[in-house]
């Protein structure tokens, strides 16, 4: 019966804390008994508990009760935990499984992409690519996944510093033309590399945020051209919005409450 009991409490408590967070201005003792069931009295215990522990606050002028600055505390530790490969890797796995093909998941570092995860997939594929590596911008899709999200400014400057050398017939080599590319991307949700970096090689890609909504990483699929036509595309470009959607998510995109 006491393990009942203790497993009520924090139940409760937890409650509290979830109706607490979403309210900017903090509620009251009799606003929570009554959203939440619970007498008043008990309400009143559980949040001198949290207040005490700092996971809660009162406000002295209103009485209301909202959330504390232990939780600032807490989950900045666990972003500092977070390991970017292994919350993306079940992702990536999930993609390899459905597609068969390459997937590769990138890093964004002084102008760059640096590939930090490549998954093979069953089909036979020679790309360049290996963990470790890097790879210009202008002409991958992952590349372009992440210049879309920065600042035209800071794209402007990649370009001028890193040049946009013609890798193929297909690579895009004018700023104005490939600034035009980045505001397609960002509206569609995703990039793509139509062999624009390798020939017979065409890739998708989508952009992965973090916490503070700052564009980090990016993940593609590669296949060859002939397997990667415009209908395959097409089919893919949902789950692969979904797949960026769930990454970001992870590493704590989009948890922020009003």
């Amino acid at each position: 019966m006491e393990r009942e009991n203790m497993v009520k409490s924090v139940s409760r408590a937890l409650d509290i804390i979830t109706l607490v967070s979403t309210k900017k201005g903090g509620l009251g003792v009799t606003e929570i008994a009554g959203q939440i069931d619970i007498n008043k009295s008990s309400v009143y215990r559980i949040l001198s508990t949290l207040v005490q522990y700092g996971y809660v606050e009162q406000d002295k002028e209103t009485g209301r009760y909202k959330l504390g600055y232990k939780f600032l505390e807490v989950s900045s530790k666990l972003l500092e935990s977070i390991d970017l490969r292994a919350e993306a890797r079940p992702y990536l796995q999930e993609l390899e499984n459905i597609t068969n093909e390459v997937i590769h998941m990138v890093v964004y570092d002084q102008g760059e992409v640096v590939y930090i995860e490549k998954l093979e997939g069953n089909e036979t594929l020679r790309m360049h690519s290996k963990v470790g590596k890097r790879a210009p911008m202008h002409c991958t899709s992952v590349g372009k996944a992440i210049l879309a999200h920065l600042p035209s400014a800071v794209v402007l400057d990649i370009l001028e510093r890193k040049g946009m050398p013609m890798h193929t017939d297909k690579t895009i080599t004018s700023k104005e033309e490939f600034m035009q590319e980045l505001n397609q991307v960002k509206q569609k949700g995703y990039a793509l590399d139509l062999e624009e970096n390798e020939y017979g090689i065409t890739c998708i890609a989508v952009p992965v945020f973090d916490h503070l909504g700052k564009v980090i990483s990016a993940v593609s699929i590669s296949g060859p051209t002939i397997r990667m036509t415009e209908e395959r595309l097409n089919q893919l470009k949902k789950k692969m919005i979904f797949i960026g959607k769930q990454i970001s998510a992870r590493l704590g995109f989009g948890s922020k409450t009003s």
